[in-house]
């Protein structure tokens, strides 16, 4: 940017004294609506409110909550719109609009708000009708109707531009997420199967059904980057020693993802840990999440990538609109001291703001064997346990298991087995 543009951008800290300005407003609200309270409390004790007396001071009071709101509204969305960002992402009590805020949604939204404030207005006038004259109740119902229309031609035309806005977002988003290898298992393409077939008895992962229609999850699953599509129902529990089903089927409910929770799952090779994990992934994305699989090694390669372009910090930020990331295949490769920092990194910013499945074949107690550095992998394992299912895979491995199934039947057929 220029000298000029950066000034001129920087005059938006201007508008930073307004808005401290409306914080004193809502201060100002608190007071009218305890002292509000105290006279309605007072004529009720003292015997002086009828139910119609007490009918509007209630509005009264619901009129000063709907105003504050209405000041939260615009103190909370305009800053962060016009002035600076509050960095409110993963915080557990963001509004659900403020992670999508903008100058068009907080336009409908202060609409809104303002409609509903009318209507408080125009109900009290109703209550209290045998004294409001006839003029104010003809115009009070005049200007809630104009109000209503203006918010609906708004609405309207909001409509279009937050189309276009979604549209440029997602190609920046598709154009920033790092190439993950589409398909892993070689069954679908008439192979033997991979790591990703952990657990499998056959399929390829769509239980045989024909081409579903595109629904919002099946688009999550198609973006998430899975190796394969792998469900639960798929899943052959019966050469599991541990843990129990039941513990297979409480995660299948994938409410750690609400808890912003993790699942931590390890074991050897072949005992279905990926297989798992794209499942729990699958049923995160069915249930409205959003998804991103990659392994410990293309995660360590995206985030040292992000860090060499001088973009981590936002890297990181954007990452927290995927409620769920699942991080495969950690301790196959042990990390550099680079990939070790960033994975820890990675799992520090997601504590207690959102979820992690990851996949592992050592105990955590080993991790250090993979991070190369004992205090590292010590921090990391202790934010990723922290509020985590951790569940070990006890088995035989599946590909030795279907191993010796054909050399079985081989030596049982009249030639030999391969």
């Amino acid at each position: 940017m220029t000298t000029l543009g950066c000034a001129l951008f920087a005059t938006r800290w201007l508008q930073a004294p307004l808005y401290f300005g409306l914080v004193a407003a809502q201060g100002v609200y608190v007071y009218k609506f305890f002292n509000e309270l105290w006279h309605l409390i007072d004529h009720v004790i003292s015997g002086h409110a009828d139910e119609t007396h007490v009918m509007l001071a209630v509005l009264k009071l619901v009129d000063v909550v709907m105003i504050a709101n209405l000041l939260i509204m615009v103190i909370v969305g305009g800053y962060e719109t016009f002035v600076s960002r509050i960095g409110l992402q993963g915080h557990r009590d963001q509004p659900e609009w403020l992670s999508h805020v903008n100058s068009n949604v907080l336009k409908v939204k202060l609409a809104t708000a303002i409609v509903g404030i009318s209507s408080v207005h125009l109900l009290q006038m109703f209550v209290d009708v045998h004294h409001t004259p006839r003029h104010d109740l003809m115009w009070g119902t005049v200007i809630h109707m104009a109000f209503i229309a203006s918010a609906a031609i708004l609405a309207y035309m909001s409509g279009p531009m937050a189309a276009h806005e979604a549209k440029a977002r997602a190609a920046k988003e598709h154009a920033q997420v790092a190439v993950v290898p589409a398909q892993r298992d070689g069954r679908a393409a008439g192979g033997d199967g991979a790591d990703s077939a952990d657990g499998v008895n056959g399929g390829d992962g769509r239980d045989g059904k024909a081409a579903e229609p595109w629904t919002g999850a099946e688009e999550r699953i198609e973006a998430a980057g899975f190796p394969a599509r792998k469900v639960l129902e798929m899943f052959d529990e019966s050469h599991l020693r541990a843990p129990e089903p039941q513990v297979i089927t409480r995660l299948g409910k994938v409410d750690f993802v609400t808890r912003k929770a993790n699942v931590v799952l390890l074991g050897g090779p072949g005992t279905g840990k990926t297989h798992l994990a794209v499942a729990l992934g699958v049923r995160a994305c069915q249930a409205g999440h959003r998804v991103l699989f990659a392994t410990a090694a293309e995660w360590g390669a995206r985030l040292a990538d992000a860090k060499a372009a001088g973009r981590l910090a936002e890297e990181l930020a954007r990452l927290d609109s995927y409620p769920v990331l699942v991080v495969d295949e950690v301790g196959y490769v042990p990390f550099d001291c680079e990939a070790a920092q960033l994975l820890f990194q990675l799992v520090s910013h997601r504590y207690e703001r959102a979820s992690l499945i990851v996949t592992g074949n050592r105990p955590l107690g080993r991790w250090d064997e993979v991070f190369g550095d004992s205090a590292t992998a010590a921090a990391t394992v202790d934010r990723l346990a922290h509020h985590a299912e951790i569940v070990t895979l006890d088995a035989d491995s599946y590909r030795t298991r279907r191993l010796e199934t054909t050399q079985a039947v081989g030596r049982g057929g009249a030639g030999p087995a391969f």
